[in-house]
């Protein structure tokens, strides 16, 4: 059990793994199996998780500083992204990083879009002659980060922009208000159970989207039976029905997240990341995930228990509000095949 940020973890051991599936306070884990137990005794409605959606897609709106309004909800990041791909003119030229994740890029070439990959840093040079440019603010191979700014300042008025903050919401503070879309998942920095993701548009991409994947919950209780369509007419109108226990653990860690002071909890990850990378002589960086590219490290920290993963040809670390510096210092040792000194 370990107590941080006003809550408690129920981690053993050392884990480094939040990039891949992070670990939910105590009061998420409560609240899921209390609502499988109560599923178990037949005590559950459809209409009953109804408050626990509207309460993660407000606190997803405060986190990603966009309207309530503007907030569709999901499951997963991909099918979130193919309503953008599917609102583009054939054959749109869409800008992404080399090595982004596929959940961004598959969607945008399945739909037959001419995707081109670029170094991360080059994004915003060539950012203006692109219909779209999508990239994680937070890549999930090495943590690197684009840089959000220079994007901004570069992309033409008529590039529509799509931002993928699974790596990033939970610890990084970033305006990303200024986005056409921003989508997430929330099993990983965001402490909820798989199955839960968002996504925040903009007016003038909302008034390009299609619904196309619209069931019964976009339109709401009366819209469950028989023709004519009918649909929220807010960003609801792309919900996708809801998987109910990963919204319910959604609605408990999302609002705790947003009440956390977002500096604080920045400077403790970036903190404990930079302690690992300065006993291993690499340069102070500006993410909590660390990738290191060593022979055998991804099996040095299994062989001492630290949980941690294999990406992209390195040893991927990630720190987040359960970590300590004895995590640190525990995969530096692991790591550097000596005891960490003290600092």
């Amino acid at each position: 059990m370990r107590a941080a940020f006003g809550t408690t973890f129920d981690v053993e051991g050392v884990y480094l793994n939040t990039p891949s599936i992070g670990v939910p306070p105590r009061p998420v884990v409560d609240a899921v199996a209390a609502s499988v137990a109560a599923w178990g005794r037949a005590e559950t409605a459809p209409a009953g998780f109804d408050e626990a959606v509207a309460s993660a897609r407000r606190s997803y709106a405060a986190l990603v500083g966009m309207p309530e309004t503007a907030v569709a909800s999901g499951t997963v990041v991909s099918a979130l992204v193919a309503l953008v791909a599917g609102a583009l003119p054939a054959r749109s030229r869409v800008l992404v990083a080399e090595r982004e994740f596929t959940s961004v890029t598959f969607p945008f070439a399945a739909a037959g879009h001419e995707v081109v990959e670029v170094p991360v840093a080059a994004l915003p040079e060539q950012a203006r002659g692109a219909d779209v440019v999508a990239v994680s603010v937070v890549a999930s191979a090495d943590g690197a980060l684009v840089d959000l700014a220079a994007l901004r300042a570069a992309v033409g008025p008529e590039t529509l922009v799509v931002l993928d903050a699974t790596q990033c919401l939970g610890w990084l503070p970033a305006d990303v208000s200024w986005a056409d879309a921003v989508v997430a998942a929330g099993y990983k920095w965001l402490l909820s159970p798989r199955g839960a993701a968002w996504m925040a548009v903009s007016d003038r991409l909302a008034a390009r989207l299609v619904p196309a994947q619209a069931g019964w919950y976009a339109g709401g209780w009366d819209a469950i039976y028989g023709l004519p369509l009918r649909l929220h007419d807010d960003a609801r109108r792309f919900d996708l029905s809801p998987a109910w226990l990963a919204q319910v653990g959604a609605a408990i860690a999302l609002p705790w997240l947003a009440g956390l002071d977002a500096g604080v909890v920045h400077d403790h990850a970036v903190g404990l990341a930079n302690r690992l990378r300065a006993g291993l002589g690499m340069p102070p960086g500006d993410s909590a995930i660390v990738s290191v590219r060593r022979e055998g490290a991804a099996e040095r920290l299994a062989a001492a228990g630290i949980r941690a993963a294999a990406r992209d040809g390195a040893a991927r670390l990630g720190f987040h509000l359960h970590n300590t510096a004895d995590d640190a210092d525990a995969a530096l040792e692991a790591l550097s095949g000596g005891a960490a000194a003290a600092r």
